[in-house]
């Protein structure tokens, strides 16, 4: 279940881009859920956004789903830590499948396809970020 300060802000969003962080929101949980080692997912607000974190098992590192700013070219993002070297593993690993910010961020814009099977290997990697460095 949603917690309600993570519902309003998801509520907040134009419908548009609500439409597509829900659906990043439901990869996240899915692939939390199948990846052996995560445990049970927590999700809450960091900086005003839903961000996802493996509180339990202190597997992974945090992800955070939000539109972009105004100065961005895309409308929403999945943020990583960028002290994490994970966007870089991505975009070593993808290439152009993604556009990237930084090494913060995987970006997308409403309507296009998300590739999926990228996007939960990406999710996974974070969720699973402190089991491989360890």
């Amino acid at each position: 279940m949603m917690p309600p300060e993570v519902a309003a802000t998801f509520a907040d969003y134009p419908e548009a881009i609500r439409t597509e962080l829900l659906t990043l929101r439901e990869l996240i949980l899915s692939t939390a859920s199948e990846t052996e080692g995560v445990g049970a997912i927590t999700e809450t607000l960091k900086w005003g956004e839903p961000a996802y974190l493996t509180s339990q098992t202190r597997s992974g590192s945090t992800i955070r789903i939000a539109p972009t700013n105004a100065k961005s070219t895309h409308d929403y993002a999945m943020f990583f830590i960028c002290s994490t070297n994970l966007v870089n593993d991505f975009r070593a690993q993808f290439g152009d499948t993604f556009a990237y910010e930084g090494e913060r961020a995987v970006l997308f814009n409403v309507g296009d396809e998300v590739p999926v099977e990228e996007s939960r290997e990406c999710v996974r990697q974070a969720l699973t970020y402190h089991l491989r460095r360890d």
